[in-house]
Order: structure tokens, then sequence, then C-alpha cells
């Protein structure tokens, strides 16, 4: 396996104080070239040009994260299928036809799928011949120490230099060790005094062996490694795959030996895990919300239609994220700088700082409804209209003092995002995907300030025709009717 490390340069020239630097016609200096514009494009280039024949790539992780799905899984990749089995012969030949298969899968990026070569390594093996080191009077264990002395090296004392020790190794100079034949000359001392050669007493010979026995469960494991393409969620890609797998088995393109086994492993665990978490939050936030409302109003119908609020600012939500994914979505430049490079407008899947956004926009999406239907209530409740056209009078009064409030209400959430929207520095990969769905939700959330007074108005008009149809006889009786809320 061969490690690359990439750095690669901004993508745009910048001063010592960060600021972009721009040419004589006002445009920000590029210092990637054309068709380049994340660095997955540059490692598609990277992948592109190193082909080597008989090689294969594996999928891009930063430093840091490379360590950390490491620390989870035990992999250098974010995805992976860890193949268990009896003998490492079996658990190779496995992994290498999972590896054909897995290149089929659609979602799966061919280039990054490479399975364990785990007997290919090439050992030295010397084999002790034992009736010829009897002729000469030695043990099995005097020609061991000749081996790890001369070969290996063995420490034979320490030297201590302040507070460092360095052990001290003897062993044959590596000009007397680096080939086979040389090691076939390596003297052995007999009882007698008298040295033999450890070709005379032993077999050299090359042999095939493991590059690494990895072990988990208390069985022997091998790793096959993919990755997705890209714009697919790890989920997806695993769901694919282990499906796949599953068809190929069922058809019989697939058999697995008695013994071996396999299962997926990767960083989609924690979407998983996270995902389970998140069908059991965002239902009980919903009712904590819905039910928060219904303290301050006292009425179900009441509550619903502030509580549709949030599901128009959950539509908004998606829609930006859709936008998001759009090449075309605000593709303008700007005083020299591309609107989508200034809001870092990519595509973005449901992660789980996504859904943590938008559990904060559910807690601020209700609050025009809330600020419409307050002032709704209490109008109608100090005042009672009788008609249809004093109904909607009253509620284009209500209503219409109540924007100016609500505007606001959205503007401050609306202008607090942007920064987190344009920003570039640590962090910004998980803050922009929480304030997506926030900052789309408020945008349409406004739309609330016309939805609430208009299904007011007509919970109110189909209360007044009732009673109008239930017929009215006296002064009481109206005043009686007129009492019963409804809404």
């Amino acid at each position: 396996m061969i490690e690359t490390v990439i750095n690669y340069k901004p993508k745009f020239k910048t001063d010592a104080d960060g600021r972009l630097i721009l040419d004589k016609k006002g445009h920000a200096i590029r210092q990637w070239r054309e068709g380049i514009e994340t660095p997955r494009d540059i490692w598609n280039e990277i992948v592109r040009a190193a082909q080597l024949p008989g090689t294969t790539s594996a999928p891009p992780l930063q430093p840091i994260e490379t360590r950390i799905v490491m620390l989870q899984t035990g992999m250098r990749a974010p995805m992976g299928i860890k193949v268990k089995g009896p003998d490492l012969e079996t658990i190779e030949k496995v992994g290498l036809r999972l590896e054909d298969l897995l290149k089929q899968v659609p979602s799966v990026d061919p280039s990054t799928v490479f399975a364990d070569r785990i007997v290919a390594k090439p050992y030295i093996e010397i084999q002790i011949d034992r009736q010829a080191i009897a002729r000469y009077g030695l043990r099995v264990d005097d020609i061991q120490n000749t081996i790890e002395i001369a070969i290996g090296g063995k420490p034979i004392t320490t030297t201590v230099e302040g507070r460092e020790r360095y052990p001290v190794r003897v062993r044959y100079l590596r000009e007397l060790r680096d080939q086979v034949d040389m090691l076939s000359k390596i003297l052995v001392q007999t009882p007698t005094g008298a040295q033999i050669p450890l070709g005379q007493v032993t077999h050299l010979e090359y042999t095939a062996g493991p590059q690494v026995i990895k072990s988990e469960d208390t069985f022997l494991v091998g790793y096959v490694l993919f990755d997705g393409r890209q714009g697919t969620a790890e989920v997806d890609v695993v769901d694919q795959c282990r499906q796949f797998l599953k068809d190929k088995i069922r058809d019989g393109d697939l058999q697995l030996p008695a013994g071996v086994s396999y299962s997926f492993a990767g960083t989609y665990e924690n979407q998983e895990h996270a995902r389970k978490t998140l069908m059991t939050v965002v239902p009980i936030a919903l009712g904590i919300i819905f039910l928060i409302i219904y303290f301050q109003f006292g009425r179900i119908l009441r509550t619903t239609l502030v509580f549709s609020g949030i599901f128009v600012a959950w539509s908004g939500g998606f829609l930006l994220l859709w936008l998001y994914n759009q090449p075309w979505f605000m593709n303008v430049s700007l005083f020299g700088l591309n609107l989508r490079e200034l809001f870092n407008i990519h595509p973005f899947n449901l992660s789980v700082a996504v859904w943590v956004g938008f559990l904060a926009l559910f807690g601020i999406a209700s609050d025009d409804g809330v600020l419409m239907m307050t002032y709704l209530t209490q109008l109608f409740d100090r005042d009672k209209p009788r008609t249809k056209e004093e109904i909607r009078n009253k509620t284009i009064e209500a209503a219409s003092k109540r924007v100016r409030p609500a505007l606001m209400t959205s503007a401050t959430t609306i202008l607090a995002l942007l920064p987190v929207l344009t920003s570039t520095g640590r962090g910004s990969d998980v803050m922009v995907p929480m304030a997506i769905p926030s900052f789309g939700g408020m945008l349409l959330a406004i739309v609330v300030i016309f939805i609430v007074p208009v299904l007011f108005s007509a919970g109110q008009e189909w209360k007044c025709r009732k009673v109008g149809a239930g017929g009215i006889t006296s002064q009481a009786d109206t005043a009686g009717t007129g009492n019963k809320e409804n809404l």
C-alpha cells in the first residue's frame, strides 16, 4: 500500500491578511486551473494521472479524518467490508471476489474498491535439517541463536547518555546478509570449535506469506475498502451494496465458503445511529412545540393553524437544499466574486448537521404564527364580528398591524445566518449545513403572515355560517351562541 499526502494551495491568491488578491479587471486571481472547483476534483485528476497497471486507488481522507476513521473501524476508508474466515487464503479469495462485484454497484466509485492482498509478501524461510545438525553435534537452539544474532541482531548492552537509553545490537554487516546466497555462508560454530556454513545444515527458500495478520472477535479478518460516487450518501451506498451482494448470493453468483462471513463497517454506522436517534428526537421536539403553543391559546384548531407554519418552513429548508444541489443556482459574479463561492454553494446530503438545523428551525418557525394568532385572538375576543364582511375587515386590520413585527422577527434570524453561510474557516463544514435549513425555512416562513390570517378568517366565517344556519330566535340565544369558541 502506498500512502500519498496531497498539500494543495487555496483556490484564489490571498494576501497576508487573508484578503483576495484581484487582477487589473477586479477578478480574483485563481491558483487552480479551469475545471477544478473542489478538492475532490484535484483528487480525481491525480487518480487519473497516476494510474499504474495492477494497482487501484483508495478513498481520499484528510489526515485527522484518517486517524479518526481508523480508531472507529480499523480501516483507512469511510466504508468497507470485513471478511472473517478460518484461514488467510480463503479470506483473500473471498475479498477479491467481493472487489469485482462491488465495482458493479452504480453508487460505488470503481476506482476506490480495493481488497487486501493478504498472502502476497515474499518471505525467506530457513528450514533446519535435523539430521545434518545431528552429525555435527548441534542442537536446533544453536542454529536459531546463530540466525538471530547474525541476521536479526541481538542486544548485548545499553548505552546511557543523560536521560536517553540506546540498545547496542550485534549482527553481520548489511552486505553479508542482504542476499540469500550470502545468508547460506553464515558460519555456525560446532561444539568441537569448527565452523560450518549455514547452508550445510539448513534449506533456504522463498515462500509467499501474509503482509499482515489481522483478527477481530477471535477470527482472522481481511478488508475490502470502497467509497461512493460524489454526491451520494454513505448510508445509501452501503444499503445498495448490501442488497446487491444479497442478490448475488441468492442467484448463486457469490458463494461463501464454509466458515466465512462478511459485514459492512465504516463511519456510516454513526449516521445510522444518529438517524435512529433523530427519528425519536424530531417527533418529540414537534410534540413539545405543539404543547407549548396549545398552552398559549388553549384551542386545538388555533394551535394547528400556528403549527402549520412549521411545515411551511420545513418545505423552505428542503427547497433551499435542493437549490444548493443545482449547478445554475446563484451562478453569477458580483464585483468579480462568484456568489456560489461566497455562499459555499455545493451539494449537501441529509447529514446529522442538516437535521440539527431543522430542529433549530422548528423552534423559531412558529414565531410569526404566534405573533399573528395572538393579536387576532385578542381583537376578536374584544369585539366579536357578526357578519362575513366584519370578520374579513377585522382580520385584515389585525394582520396588517403585525406585518412589520413579523418581518422584523424573520429578518433578524435571516441576517444572523448570513455570516454562517459565508464562513470558510474551521468548522464551516458543519455550521453551513446546519444554517441552510434555518435560512431557507425562515425565507419561506414569511408566507405565514398570509396563511394564518386567511385560515383564521375562514374558520370564523364557517362558525358564523353555522350559527346562522341553526337559527337565532332571541338576543340571549345569539349571545350564548357567540360565546362558543370553535377556534
